[in-house]
């Protein structure tokens, strides 16, 4: 299982724990300063794995780790135990350097190190019976549990559900014109004039003498009119077009399997155990 720094597993980490989260503690074996805490390891689920060691001059300043179960905590005097750790252990132990993740060799070799000291496992039997893909950290509980007594400032972390939201384009739509042509008609009456010249012969055709004269040349002017069409084009507004967005809302529900640590307590004998729950009273079990 993958394992994170602290701070990148959680940047706020620190507002959980009060100042009191261990980074920056010194580290005793006994009453000897062996280094001091540089930072914490987790796993995916949140759970704490290792203290990251700085061993200053101790060891030249080699880093290494600390499998949790192994320390004692002691917030007031800011100081972090481990009992019985010596120079040629930590020698032993792989360097951490951080910027390599810790892998499953890695660990292996810590693990080689520190289970004498916890006497969970008998050095001398048989190779384990387990693998890269099947080792489970319950399998070391003297290494990896924590408690009430030892670690009472690392809490215990819990997934929920976050529901958030992010805006992404799913498309878009170009609103555009296009020119069509087709072929207009229209229809314009127009007059034309036209002379109409009418002869008839008179019944009457005597004439007074004298009166009738002979003469030539012109002896009428008519004016002649028509109407021409006039066509021409003409651009006007045909229909309005709105463009605009509207929203609409709907409710998403998801649904997930969270987890959450819960503190095991295992008893031998009949202990009174003070607990405090939630700020109530002290139960005594």
């Amino acid at each position: 299982m993958p394992l994170h720094k602290i701070r990148e597993f959680d940047p706020k980490f620190r507002d959980h724990f009060d100042d009191q989260d261990t980074i920056g503690f010194d580290l005793y074996s006994g009453d000897e300063k062996v280094g001091a805490v540089d930072d914490l390891l987790v796993d995916d689920e949140g759970r704490f794995r290792y203290m990251v060691i700085n061993t200053g001059a101790w060891i030249f300043g080699k880093q290494v780790l600390l499998p949790i179960g192994q320390s004692r905590i002691d917030n007031k005097a800011r100081r972090v135990y481990v009992d019985h750790l010596t120079r040629e252990q930590v020698k032993n132990l792989p360097e951490y350097t951080g910027k390599m993740p810790v892998d499953y060799n890695h660990e292996e070799q810590v693990r080689g190190v520190y289970r004498p000291m916890a006497g969970d496992h008998d050095v001398t039997a048989a190779p384990a019976t387990y693998d890269e893909g099947s080792y489970q950290y319950d399998r070391d509980p003297a290494l990896y549990d924590v408690n009430d007594r030892d670690h009472q400032t690392l809490k215990l972390y819990e997934e929920r559900l976050i529901a958030d939201k992010q805006r992404q384009k799913t498309g878009e739509v170009v609103v555009g014109k296009r020119v069509e042509t087709e072929q207009a008609r229209v229809e314009v009456p127009v007059e034309k004039e036209r002379v109409v010249i009418e002869r008839t012969t008179p019944t009457d055709v005597g004439v007074v003498p004298g009166e009738a004269t002979f003469s030539q040349g012109e002896v009428a002017r008519v004016e002649i009119y028509e109407e021409t069409p006039e066509i021409h084009k003409e651009a006007f507004v045909r229909e309005e077009v709105n463009v605009r967005k509207e929203v609409d809302r709907e409710t998403v529900t998801a649904e997930d399997q969270v987890r959450r640590e819960e503190l095991k307590l295992d008893t031998d004998g009949n202990p009174i155990v003070e607990k405090n729950l939630s700020q109530r009273s002290d139960e005594r079990i």
